[in-house]
């Protein structure tokens, strides 16, 4: 493995996400706050301490290896959160770098999960930064680059097949740079038809709907009010939020089929697509029925709550209109089953994806009709395509490592001294990328209660869920790094 040259893109990258810091820089500007200051220094750090790596390293461009493309795309992920906590730790945001870091990890890897106890007070500029890094981190900070610079062509399908959530990486287009390329197209279409609804017909700030916008398309959750979505108190904002959020759940690639090839059919046989509206359906009406039981809530507020949250959990954006954390348990039992669940293989959403959920059933059915019939061929199909044994043995194998990170995570922070409630939802909250969980650290709450060695374990559980986990544990094989 040529480290060098994994150096050498990474410093490509870190100067670029330098550039980056000069958003919420120009509306510090604008406003007149003193961050300004902090971000111009931070940008200068991460764009210069990027250049110099790449100068340093200049020469070497090769073609990435699979072993090559991992590395960089965890290394990148690692070194954006590191430096992307500069700000935070310059404006005096929290009382430590690792608080810093957990934030910005949380804001890249759209997690959603906030150790900021105050948040309206804190200036516009260190607002915009923690959903603009969601808005990055969304559709990928290691694809956008695939997209923005030629140079990553080299190795760029090992590259996308690494940072993109889903079982398969379906190319859409001839080249995989065409097709990161259309992906961003659609996300950034998407966000500027969300903030555009939210400022008209929402009726909200410029600041907020933009806010408002860029935790939603990449399903990060955060918001620049302490009470999240229920701050504005409108069905109009919820609706429109709940719209963009079921989109943001939904194949960017089934996305490219509807509006660039006009193929409308190709989104409603997709199974997995029906699968996750069903779902969707079924858990709102579910919820529903209990909150109308067990809470007296009428008709129309009982299905105006468990809508919402059923589709900000199970997209795993984390916004929330009241403190579900309160519900009843089954109300509260069935989010947690929705964190695990997640949104569709190729949307900006977490958790396991609801593809793997279908072919696991499949699995399921297949080895309990060979139980009786052991001759018998069943193939695996997901619509017109037969899966092959090595898709299946993967998914098989993703999930048995989800569940077993998730069990070791969950006995981590129980020996912390966490009550069950907290140290379950925290983990399932992180590795899902959702943000919100219950107990300690509910919609009401923080992870500001959470010990120092919680956080470190649920970054890990952040930066695993976002990476398909395979990413990052494969850097802990010994044979990962034998140099040839």
């Amino acid at each position: 493995m040529r480290i060098k040259v994994v150096l050498h893109y990474l410093g490509l990258l870190m100067a670029g996400l330098g550039l980056t810091m000069l958003f919420p820089l120009g509306w510090s500007l604008y406003y007149g706050e003193p961050e300004s200051l902090a971000f111009a220094i931070s940008a200068g750090i991460t764009a210069g301490s990027g250049l110099l790596l790449w100068r340093l390293t200049a020469g070497i461009e090769r073609r990435f290896s699979r072993r090559e493309a991992l590395m960089f795309v965890a290394g990148g992920w690692i070194l954006a959160s590191l430096f992307g906590a500069i700000p935070y730790e310059l404006a005096g945001t929290f009382p430590s770098y690792l608080d810093a870091f957990f934030e910005a990890m949380s804001g890249y890897t759209t997690t959603g999960a906030t150790v900021l106890s105050s948040i309206e007070s804190q200036p516009h500029s260190i607002l915009l930064w923690r959903n603009f890094t969601q808005w990055l981190g969304g559709m990928g900070i290691i694809t956008l680059f695939v997209a923005l610079f030629p140079l990553f062509g080299i190795g760029a399908a090992h590259l996308v097949e690494a940072e993109l959530p889903g079982p398969q990486t379906e190319r859409l287009t001839a080249r995989i740079r065409d097709t990161v390329k259309s992906l961003w197209f659609l996300y950034l279409g998407f966000s500027v038809l969300e903030f555009f609804l939210l400022w008209q017909a929402g009726g909200i700030s410029v600041f907020d709907a933009l806010t408002v916008t860029l935790g939603t398309m990449p399903t990060g959750g955060f918001t620049a009010t302490y009470l999240s979505i229920g701050a504005y108190n409108s069905v109009i904002v919820e609706g429109i939020v709940i719209a963009f959020m079921t989109i943001a759940g939904i194949n960017f690639g089934l996305h490219y089929l509807l509006l660039w090839k006009r193929q409308p059919g190709r989104l409603f046989s997709n199974p997995e697509f029906r699968l996750y509206i069903g779902l969707l359906a079924g858990a709102s009406i579910l919820i529903a029925l209990n909150l109308i039981n067990s809470l007296g809530l009428s008709i129309g507020d009982a299905f105006r709550q468990s809508g919402f949250h059923t589709v900000s959990i199970m997209t795993t954006t984390g916004f929330s209109t009241v403190d579900f954390n309160a519900w009843p348990a089954f109300a509260r039992a069935a989010l947690l089953v929705l964190m695990i669940v997640g949104a569709s293989a190729g949307s900006t959403g977490g958790a396991l994806k609801v593809t793997r959920l279908l072919i696991l059933f499949k699995y399921t059915f297949r080895r309990i009709s060979l139980a009786f019939n052991p001759k018998a061929v069943i193939p695996i199909k997901v619509g017109e395509n037969v899966l092959s044994e090595r898709v299946i043995s993967g998914i098989i194998g993703m999930t048995i490592l989800y569940f077993t990170t998730f069990i070791v995570g969950f006995l981590i922070m129980s020996s912390l001294g966490l009550d069950h409630v907290t140290a379950l939802s925290s983990v399932i909250a992180t590795l899902g990328n959702v943000g919100p969980g219950l107990g300690l650290v509910g919609p009401a709450a923080n992870y500001t209660l959470i010990p120092a060695a919680g956080k470190i374990v649920l970054i890990v559980c952040m930066l695993a869920g976002r990476l398909e986990l395979l990413t990052v544990f494969a850097l802990l094989a010994p044979s990962f790094w034998k140099w040839r």
